[in-house]
């Protein structure tokens, strides 16, 4: 910069060489010499050894001592580098982070809050912690008073006074989910979500809760709202999940797949895969859905999810004594009577009806042990006496959870026990919004296509029977042979001229 015109500077001297009048002109020292009246020069310093150096802003370096990394600080002070954390504080992160736990360190969780109110009976946030802890391990692992434990724990922590805990508002609304109760599910969710907006785990519950009560554009905005409040695999895991339930699956493929790439923890991966895989089965990939299956028990080999997926997709590759296996090791996991149901319906296509009924047997036992723990038991139990018991009582319970949680699901399920009940005309309206409004998925199209045939359309339930094989040939062992054995009676359709 030109000093007396402001200008940009060219870097050469254009000025004249001699000093302006009135000004000394001061000689220039040589080598060695002093000038009168400048400061001493510094003390000679020792030459600077190079080397690597680390940033600034750092200040610290890392020195590898007896295979551990110690931190040393700008004054050589040793730093003790952060301590791992134990398997309850992983669980406790993965909570506060929204993510899934390990069940493993959710027991440790457990375990230590449990010691703690019982040193400290008046530890809110404990009690709510414990709660909230207690809540997720029953959602997954569905066993019989696991879920009156959980409801007791949040229960004494909002008891304790003073504004509720929104750690226990999200357990009270993971609770009411694992119980199918998706009323409460939302007005628990919702009251979390408005005490913490930033807070991930209420909606996670709201995505699951939403569709259950019919309020497709309600899961939208809660999708919307987390994946601005934690963008990442959680959020990619729950829009799968909304995608397929709109029937977009190729958008619910591509974002289970990212979310499973990008999984921080082996907990997070096997939500991932586990999803990839129900999707991968639901149109009809077998192999595939096999080996995301099997990937996420290799990330948690207790994923009960995963563990029934793989005998599904065993039970569809013709591999029927390693899928009968698998479903043993799935109920093991969890008991849920929808995989005795599943594995009796295995056992019956492979004519071994004595040992189906018994499991069809053990599916009522868990459901009213599970009922007694305050658990809906209406679509488990509905689909088992719709197709192996008592139609009747199937229209009762569906009847019932129809009320309660309107939507394709609970639609789809009471036209199938119309059906099943002799009241075909009355299923129809309801199978075609099931198949209409829920995913795009084989057996709603199945039960479409059965029902349009006792009504005499013949080229209608060919349609739909065919759709259903097309979505997935081995959607159920039991109903995907029965449904090629329909369309191999229907025959072809006439080409021809209408007669005269």
């Amino acid at each position: 910069m030109d000093r007396e015109t402001g200008r940009p500077g060219t870097g050469l001297r254009t000025g004249p060489r001699t000093p302006p009048a009135g000004v000394a002109r001061t000689p220039r020292p040589r080598l060695g010499q002093r000038v009168p009246g400048a400061p001493p020069p510094p003390a000679a310093r020792r030459p600077r050894r190079r080397g690597p150096r680390l940033p600034a802003a750092v200040g610290v370096g890392l020195l590898l001592a007896g295979g551990g990394v110690v931190a040393v600080d700008r004054l050589g002070q040793d730093r003790a580098a952060p301590a791992p954390l134990t398997p309850a504080g992983r669980a406790l992160a993965a909570a506060e982070a929204g993510r899934p736990a390990a069940l493993a360190d959710l027991a440790a969780l457990i375990g230590e809050r449990r010691e703690r109110v019982r040193r400290a009976p008046a530890d809110r946030a404990s009690w709510a912690v414990l709660g909230a802890a207690l809540a997720e391990r029953a959602a997954r692992s569905g066993a019989p008073g696991a879920y009156t434990e959980a409801e007791r724990a949040l229960q004494r922590a909002l008891a304790q006074g003073g504004t509720p805990d929104v750690r226990a508002l999200t357990g009270l609304a993971v609770l009411a989910a694992a119980r199918q109760d998706w009323a409460g599910a939302v007005r628990w969710g919702e009251a979390a979500r408005d005490r913490a907006p930033g807070r991930v785990g209420a909606y996670r519950v709201l995505l699951e809760a939403y569709p259950g009560t019919g309020d497709a554009e309600g899961a939208d905005r809660a999708l919307e709202r987390l994946r601005k409040v934690r963008p990442g695999p959680v959020a990619e895991v729950a829009a799968a999940w909304v995608h397929r339930e709109r029937g977009w699956r190729e958008d619910a493929e591509a974002t289970v797949y990212d979310a499973a790439a990008r999984a921080a923890t082996p907990a997070e991966r096997a939500a991932a895969l586990s999803r990839a895989g129900d999707l991968a089965w639901e149109r009809g990939e077998a192999e595939t859905a096999l080996a995301r299956y099997e990937g996420a028990l290799r990330a948690e080999p207790e994923h009960d999810g995963a563990a029934a997926g793989r005998a599904r997709a065993l039970a569809g590759l013709g591999r029927s004594e390693e899928a009968l296996t698998a479903w043993a090791r799935a109920r093991a996991a969890a008991p849920r009577p929808g995989y005795a149901v599943e594995s009796g319906e295995l056992l019956l296509a492979l004519g071994r009806s004595a040992e189906a009924a018994d499991h069809f047997a053990l599916a009522r036992h868990q459901a009213a042990a599970l009922a007694r723990d305050g658990v809906r038991q209406e679509p488990a139990l509905g689909r088992l006496e719709a197709d192996h018991g008592d139609p009747a009582e199937a229209v009762r319970l569906l009847t019932e959870e129809h009320r309660r949680h309107p939507g394709p699901a609970a639609s789809g399920a009471l036209g199938w026990a119309l059906h099943k009940a002799g009241r075909s005309a009355e299923a129809l309206p309801r199978l075609r919004a099931a198949v209409k409004d829920g995913p795009n998925t084989a057996r709603p199209a199945y039960h479409l296509g059965m029902v349009h045939l006792a009504l005499g359309e013949r080229g209608a339930a060919r349609r739909q029977l065919t759709r259903a094989l097309r979505l997935a040939p081995q959607f159920s062992p039991l109903h995907a042979e029965r449904a090629r054995r329909e369309l191999a009676a229907l025959g072809e359709p006439a080409w021809g001229p209408p007669p005269a």
